[in-house]
């Protein structure tokens, strides 16, 4: 449930590490609340043979960020978990570095405002004061900071992908009690080891859910080596960007590709899995880590319930 509000001090980044998470965490840690009353309202409607129907709908609410004392950011979300959320977006957008220390992380939810609190001044502040004195935007600034160290990035060429666990992570990530298959229009990412779920979160924006889990991994030191990442929006150049710059050597998607998107995985050495459903898949880049121990004649075909082309929330009379 999201607490109202909240001030947690934090002890995160450079000695994140020594946190307490550890590698016997069990199948989904963390997982969606489709019970939780603030992430989706019943709304009246009518249906196509003008019938009175209820059903439910996911919420939408602003969540402005700030750095220390500068506003970064309105984002809309479904309002869960604002402190992984506000972290992982600065992370994943180069604002923190893995060498900055987080204090405290602040949540007013009477003004829908997260604030993350840095033992010093970030280096994105000082490009943004003197970006903000010549062109009032810093944009161009921060994409190129992302690309810049996206080059520099060498995923774990060792780790593997065995095609026994992606047939049973899409199985088991896809039939999970979710917000998805309560009210539909939310995207789901989860963080994965071998054939485990661990940490599973959602948002109406692929991108936010992406966020949370890189805010989840940074305050709880967890080690991206191992781990899997799996989305069920579009392998777009910006999951493969975030995927690398978690440093997650294997991005998995029930969805499609860019070009783009592949170009950047084929670039970092990223394994990019696309279109996995039930027994199919197919990988465009990091072939070389996919380990083969499964006769696809053996697996079977994905339940139509569960094939996530669009909401299943109950629709009453």
């Amino acid at each position: 449930m999201l607490k109202a509000s909240f001030s947690t001090p934090v002890d995160a980044g450079p000695c994140a590490a020594n946190s307490a998470w550890s590698p016997m965490v069990k199948e989904f840690h963390i997982r969606p609340d489709p019970d939780d009353p603030r992430l989706s309202v019943v709304v009246p409607g009518i249906d196509q043979d003008g019938r009175a129907v209820e059903t439910a709908v996911v919420t939408e609410r602003p969540l402005t960020l700030f750095l220390n004392a500068r506003e970064i950011v309105t984002m809309m979300t479904i309002g869960d978990r604002p402190d992984l959320l506000g972290v992982g977006y600065l992370l994943n957008q180069n604002m923190l570095r893995a060498d900055d220390e987080i204090t405290a992380i602040d949540y007013a939810d009477d003004i829908s405002t997260v604030v993350v609190r840095t033992r010093r001044q970030t280096d994105f502040e000082e490009k943004l004061r003197k970006k903000t004195q010549t062109s009032g935007c810093a944009q161009g600034t921060v994409f190129g900071d992302l690309m810049e160290e996206f080059d520099k990035i060498v995923l774990d060429a060792n780790a593997r992908m065995h095609t026994s666990w992606l047939y049973q992570l899409t199985k088991k990530i896809n039939t999970a009690p979710s917000l998805y298959l309560k009210a539909g229009a939310i995207h789901g990412c989860v963080l994965c080891r071998a054939d485990e779920p661990l940490i599973y979160m959602e948002d109406v924006g692929r991108h936010n859910a992406v966020d949370k889990i890189a805010g989840y991994m940074f305050l709880n030191g967890v080690a991206p080596e191992d781990k899997i990442f799996y989305t069920t929006g579009r392998l777009t150049s910006e999951m493969v960007i975030k995927t690398v710059k978690m440093r997650i050597p294997v991005l998995v998607s029930r969805s499609g590709f860019t070009a783009w998107g592949v170009e950047l995985a084929r670039k970092a050495q990223l394994t990019l899995i696309g279109r996995a459903r039930g027994k199919r898949f197919v990988a465009l880049s990091g072939a070389q880590r996919l380990v083969f121990d499964t006769d696809p004649a053996q697996v079977d075909e994905e339940d139509r319930k569960h094939s996530r082309k669009g909401s299943h929330a109950e629709i009453t009379d």
